[in-house]
């Protein structure tokens, strides 16, 4: 199974880690990503701390916990590559999870496109299975 394939199959919740020029990091509860391709994912985000601190320093990791006993899930290393203020492609990914995005939520959103570099599991250095 690829991260698409994954993501489609699997509940759990999502935490975006981001970091501001001072080395101040943030975490924040964020949905499961769009998946592009096998390479990229994309988050939609509000002009908010983790999409701030994305204009001076483009890494981020992302870590989301699979629902059930235990701990399952993964950990993505990303790079973000670029942004996309599309109101109308957002609309469209919202509609895939309207549970995590109100439809009441009027404010500005950017579609933000990550790269990939690395998935590991949750727990553990061993080779991650999707």
């Amino acid at each position: 199974m690829n991260l698409a394939g994954y993501f489609e199959n699997v509940s759990g919740t999502g935490i975006l880690a981001t970091c501001d020029p001072g080395h101040d990091v943030d975490l924040a509860i964020y949905a499961k990503p769009h998946v592009v391709d096998p390479e990229t994912v994309a988050f939609v985000m509000k002009e908010r701390l983790s999409h701030q601190n994305l204009r001076s320093n483009l890494q981020a990791a992302y870590m989301f916990i699979e629902e059930g006993k235990g701990y399952k899930g993964l950990r993505m290393y990303l790079t973000m590559i670029r942004e996309e203020k599309n109101q109308s492609l957002v609309e469209v990914l919202r509609q895939k999870q309207p549970c995590i995005y109100p439809a009441e939520d009027d404010s500005d959103k950017f579609l933000v496109f990550f790269r990939v570099n690395r998935t590991r599991p949750l727990v553990g250095d061993g080779p991650l299975k999707l």
